[in-house]
């Protein structure tokens, strides 16, 4: 049998306390604080008349924000600044007109009417002020514009197409497809293009519209070759070739259709004889005589 062992016993005081920790000691004002005080700068004891405490510095956040808002504050002034002198400023002042794709509406002529704009900065001319300023000129269909600093305006002109030529008691007027007068020219060989019988009164007839329907269909190529244009009713259009070649077109219905056979049948081979009318009324069906 195992021999059990004496229990164990602890050292008692004088009066039966647990003994004191080796290092400690009790009461009088050598005392070990408890584990877990805080400490006053230098070491002395908390709550000390003469203990000195820290200031912590105050949060950074604020004067990052003030910073940050003074900055924000100096680039808006300062492009607030930019934009006002691009805006307003004589350096940049309208002095020049560079004009291109005119060739009905004279580069004069243009640069005249811009004229109210000059000394104005390129950063406040609008293409509207430039189409307005130009609305009287009949063969301007539309502008564009661009700024050349540091003081030129260029302005690109968009024409309206003349389709054919009227005699007028002066001379002979280029119209376009619905009979405004784009300009004027002194010979009638000076342009290529088909006159258009009736002289001006032409525009007001009830064939007019049918016979530039069928003009602005042509190509260039065939275009330039016609000699006139003319039309006894809306289903009788016929044009004349220089020459003493015709073509009778009939309706302006279908003129799409016709003006690519006759594209087609007037670069044939010529013939012997000569052909000396090309019917292309029924385009499915041309005819030549």
């Amino acid at each position: 049998m195992t021999p059990r062992k004496p229990p164990a016993t602890r050292a008692l005081g004088a009066r039966g306390t647990r003994a004191p920790v080796a290092g400690s000691t009790t009461g009088g004002t050598g005392s070990t604080r408890a584990r877990g005080s805080t400490a006053t700068l230098g070491g002395r004891p908390e709550g000390g008349g003469s203990g000195t405490v820290l200031d912590f510095p105050a949060p950074q956040r604020s004067h990052r924000l003030r910073n940050t808002l003074l900055a924000v504050l100096a680039v808006t002034l300062v492009l607030g600044g930019l934009v006002a002198y691009v805006i307003f400023s004589p350096a940049l002042a309208l002095r020049t007109v560079s004009v291109q794709g005119n060739t009905l509406v004279t580069t004069a002529e243009v640069e005249s009417a811009l004229e109210p704009l000059a000394g104005t900065p390129l950063t406040r001319i609008s293409r509207e002020q430039v189409a307005d300023l130009l609305a009287d000129k009949a063969p301007v269909e539309d502008v564009r514009i661009a700024a050349q600093p540091p003081s030129t305006l260029v302005v690109t002109v968009e024409e309206r197409v003349p389709v054919a030529v009227l005699q007028t008691g002066t001379g002979f007027a280029l119209v376009d497809a619905e009979g405004r007068q784009l300009t004027s020219v002194a010979e009638r060989g000076d342009v290529k293009l088909p006159l258009i019988d009736g002289g001006a009164n032409a525009v007001n007839s009830e064939v007019f519209s049918s016979i530039t329907a069928v003009l602005v269909e042509l190509p260039a190529g065939i275009l330039s070759r016609l000699n006139s244009a003319s039309a006894s009713s809306v289903d009788s259009i016929q044009l004349s070739l220089t020459g003493a070649q015709r073509i009778f077109w009939g309706s302006a219905e279908r003129s799409a259709e016709k003006a690519r056979v006759l594209e087609a049948m007037l670069s044939l081979p010529a013939t012997d004889p000569p052909v000396k009318v090309f019917d292309v009324s029924t385009p499915d069906r041309p005819v030549t005589r």
